[in-house]
């Protein structure tokens, strides 16, 4: 999992770096197991762009990866293999009936490990109990939000989550933004940490990768003209920062929240991740 290097053949190519992906052992997916992946270019249902900047790069299947498997499960890793659509590196498993499923590769994962999904699974890399079988201080990854959903928290490369204390019938995890809240007992977590931990140290390095990954340019609204932005216009001198940011809708950005104070989960939320970056 080291960072390769490119020699500076090209402006582009000076401190341009990549993934190592010595770790992966197979080049091509299962079939059985893809999913088609429609380009929507930033556009919900509608067809409004909800998300700019989006728009073309390269064709991709979508990974259907297994975020759910029931208790009482081993699991035998057969491969670990590249997922274009996530940081993470992904395994491919096979159960005790031999059928296969992609799950998210730890770090350390190898071929040939075994992985046991039980209340009674020793507390090793990758195995997943609930919270309430888990040592307090514990490194974990791919939590439940909600028991039996499947995992929908710490899931991008790199990430992990440390279990704190428990109470009552709730944990408290400590999310990798610094957010400290409470997570039922009875939720599902696998121990360690997500694999490709360098994934966040590669420089891009070109216009032309970013566009491959379906990523389009973005225009500061300081260079449009004032009929386009509320930062635009001007006499084309130097723009201070007297007025606080906003969207092109003149909405405030940067620091607005835009949680709702009425949200049930609200509660569960011990210490937020913005009075964590305060006290930084």
């Amino acid at each position: 999992m080291a960072i390769k290097k490119y020699n500076p053949t090209s402006p582009a190519r000076r401190g341009m770096t990549s993934e190592d992906y010595d770790e992966i052992t197979a080049k091509k997916p299962v079939k059985a197991l893809l999913g088609s992946k429609k380009q929507q270019a930033g556009r919900n249902n509608s067809g409004r762009i909800t998300v700019r900047h989006r728009g073309g790069g390269v064709k991709r299947h979508y990974r259907l990866l297994s975020h759910n498997l029931p208790l009482d499960t081993k699991l035998t890793v057969l491969e670990i293999e590249y997922d274009p659509n996530r940081s993470a590196r992904i395994a491919r498993v096979a159960d005790e009936k031999g059928e296969l499923h992609y799950i998210l590769a730890s770090l350390g994962m190898k071929k040939g490990q075994q992985i046991n999904i039980s209340e009674t699974a020793a507390i090793e890399n990758a195995n997943r109990l609930p919270l309430s079988q888990i040592p307090d201080g514990s490194t974990i990854y791919a939590i439940e939000l909600t028991p039996g959903r499947g995992a929908q928290m710490v899931r991008s490369a790199g990430s992990y989550a440390q279990l704190m204390a428990k109470e009552g019938e709730y944990a408290t995890v400590k999310m990798p933004s610094g957010e400290v809240r409470k997570v039922l007992l009875t939720a599902q977590a696998s121990i360690g940490q997500v694999g490709n931990i360098q994934h966040s140290n590669v420089k891009i390095g070109s216009a032309g990768r970013k566009r491959r990954k379906g990523i389009r340019p973005t225009v500061r609204g300081v260079v449009m003209n004032a009929v386009d932005h509320p930062h635009g216009g001007g006499d084309g001198g130097r723009h201070g920062s007297g007025k606080p940011p906003r969207t092109p809708w003149g909405q405030l950005t940067l620091g607005y929240k835009t949680r709702s104070r009425k949200k049930n989960s609200n509660k569960l939320i011990v210490r937020s991740r913005h009075d964590n970056k305060r006290k930084g």
